[in-house]
């Protein structure tokens, strides 16, 4: 693997080196002096280049233009500049000037051009101090590409030595600054010095253009890779005095691929040797006064966070749910609330939202962010400014008690970083009468609520007592009443059955047959006025159609329990008999058998017809 990166990297050296010497040289400009830092202390590669142009051509010069190989553009995330005004302490960068790619004549497809608009023409002889700020994501390239958990993290950053520019250049000098002093191997040209973890190349003078000299940086780098491969800010504007922040992220390790098998126990016991790879949490600064912070993932809210804020800034850290190492993923979101009047406010009959573009997070790069802005609804003639290029779109949110919906502006942009986050405004109009036509309808709701409760108590909403439906109901509610009054019947039946059964059992026990005699008359008497009830319930059931379809059931229900009071009536006698005439048991229990068989069989079929009335 390695031998194939090194022939790649030689290849693309090669064809760049012919691409530089075939490229036309700019002689109007001259750079008398260039300094420049290369920091790699975090993730991302920040170059910082002051430059010193001189005009030694005849015509005055309106811009200047920067040279970057097409390899180390794709990468390229911000670029500014600005004139540097005054020397030595009293130096002060003035206001950002124009930078916009260029496309000069004869320049090879392998570099890329950008223009720097100068604040005005550069004359003749005169001079100008830029200072220049590019910033690349995904220029630290994991080498090895896979590690396992104690393996050391290690990068490697290419660049050139020397300052490629179209201009000749008199004097020039690079410092790259490293997170920390371990360096595996760096390439070494004339003048090159270590002090600490900062290299030092130069000074180099007299450099013709496209002067290039390639190096690579080979060093250990446990910064936090953090990656989001997409981020969506969901900013929510009422105008009850609030601003909703909503920022949903899919998060990676972007260095070094993980491989082999995690252990907890040595990520714990030994965290910097066995986990100096992975990083364990993200800060990330909030505005002053932050409120209702909430942190959550799919599973629910984590708790694993901590928030300390002053007058300045709100501070949260964020700590994920485990550790993650190279090509770990996790998602999470983080919401906050911000008072409405410090970030919403009023100007020549417009009013306009002023927030951060970025994320909030220290050093994350951000390959994709959607950032949607929801204006109140009844928002219209609404624009945005932006301080860089970014793709624009409108929808439409549906919220509670809306209409017509919430009017959205969709802003996204690819490969974001920290510069990034700078301020940008929505201007809309808002009529600020429209902020009562939620109350208004939620007013009108309830009192069309109370209006219908009140209307339904008071008007009476049954069937017409002529009508057949209505007559059919309360016939059938008789229907009703007579079977449950015949069932209370034959339930009182069935207890008197029972107890005519536990005279028998005393009578086995005490052997009085009077005792039980007067049992079997007092029965007899309860259940000769039982069955006079019974005869008018039977008889209106069967002058009433709607009870035909239940009728049958009940006649065999009440011709059961007789059969049952007849087979009870004959074993109490045959048993009275026995005592009387002093039988032994097995005998007297020979002679009941066949009317007890009978007597069990009956009291099952009573209880299912009971049963099957009941479904009915």
């Amino acid at each position: 693997m390695a031998v194939g990166i090194g022939f790649r990297r030689r290849l693309d050296f090669l064809l760049l080196v012919i691409a530089i010497l075939s490229a036309p040289v700019l002689s109007d400009l001259i750079l008398s002096k260039v300094e420049r830092q290369i920091d790699l202390t975090s993730q991302i590669a920040r170059i910082s280049s002051t430059i010193k142009a001189e005009n030694d051509g005849s015509s005055s010069v309106s811009e200047i233009l920067l040279a970057i190989p097409e390899l180390q553009a794709k990468n390229l995330a911000y670029l500014t500049a600005r004139v540097i005004e005054g020397k030595g302490k009293a130096r002060t960068s003035g206001l950002a000037l124009t930078v916009e790619p260029a496309n000069p004549k004869g320049m090879p497809p392998a570099l890329s051009f950008y223009s720097i608009v100068l604040p005005k023409p550069l004359a003749n002889g005169d001079s100008v101090t830029l200072d220049v700020l590019a910033a690349f994501t995904h220029s630290l390239r994991p080498f090895p590409e896979k590690i396992t958990q104690a393996d050391i993290h290690l990068v490697l950053f290419q660049d050139t030595g020397h300052y490629l520019s179209p201009y000749p250049v008199k004097v020039q000098s690079l410092a790259v600054k490293l997170p920390q002093a371990r360096i595996e191997s760096y390439t070494k040209l004339d003048n090159t010095k270590t002090l600490g973890s900062e290299i030092k190349y130069g000074p180099y003078e007299n450099l013709p253009p496209f002067s290039y000299s390639p190096i690579a940086i080979h060093f250990e780098a446990n910064q936090a890779f953090a990656v989001a491969r997409e981020l969506v800010r969901e900013i929510e504007i009422s105008h009850w005095g609030n601003v909703q922040v909503t920022e949903h992220y899919d998060i990676v390790h972007g260095g070094a691929m993980s491989k082999g098998e995690f252990s907890r126990l040595d990520y714990q016991s030994k965290p910097q040797i066995r986990g100096a790879s992975a990083f364990k949490h993200l800060v990330a600064k909030l505005p002053p006064r932050a409120h209702s912070i909430y942190y959550r993932d799919a599973i629910g809210n984590i708790s694993t966070s901590h928030v300390r804020g002053d007058s300045k800034k709100t501070e949260i850290l964020i700590e994920p749910r485990y550790p993650l190492f190279g090509g770990w993923r996790t998602a999470f979101t983080i919401g906050y609330g911000l008072p409405l009047h410090d970030f919403v406010f009023e100007s020549e009959g417009k009013r306009f939202l002023n927030i951060s573009f970025g994320s909030p997070m220290h050093d994350i790069v951000t390959d994709s962010i959607t950032l949607k802005v929801v204006l109140p609804e009844g928002s219209k003639y609404f624009s945005v400014s932006t301080p860089f290029a970014v793709q624009q779109e409108e929808e439409i949110k549906m919220s509670h008690l809306d209409i017509f919906g919430r009017p959205v502006v969709v802003l996204k942009k690819a490969n974001v970083v920290p510069e990034h986050n700078q301020f940008f405004q929505v201007y809309y109009k808002f009529n600020a009468l429209a902020m009562l036509m939620e109350p208004f309808m939620l007013i009108t709701g309830i009192f069309f609520l109370f209006v219908t409760c009140i209307v339904y108590v008071h008007v009476d909403l049954s069937i017409s007592k002529s009508s057949a439906s209505y007559l059919a109901k309360l016939q059938w509610d008789e229907v009703r009443a007579t079977v449950q009054q015949i069932q209370n019947i034959i339930n009182q039946c069935l207890s008197t059955h029972e107890k005519l059964e536990a005279s028998l059992r005393d009578l086995s026990r005490t052997g009085d047959v009077q005792a039980c005699k007067a049992a079997r008359k007092a029965a007899d008497g309860l259940l000769k006025e039982l069955s006079k009830e019974l005869k008018p319930l039977i008889a209106f059931l069967q002058s009433t159609p709607p009870a035909a379809h239940i009728l049958p059931k009940v006649e065999e229900l009440v011709a059961k329990e007789r059969e049952l009071q007849e087979r009870l009536m004959a074993k109490h006698s045959t048993i009275v008999d026995s005592y009387e005439k002093k039988l032994g048991g097995k005998e007297t229990e020979n002679r009941v058998a066949s009317v007890q068989q009978k007597i069990v069989a009956l009291r099952q079929d009573i209880e299912d017809l009971m049963e099957y009335i009941d479904e009915i």
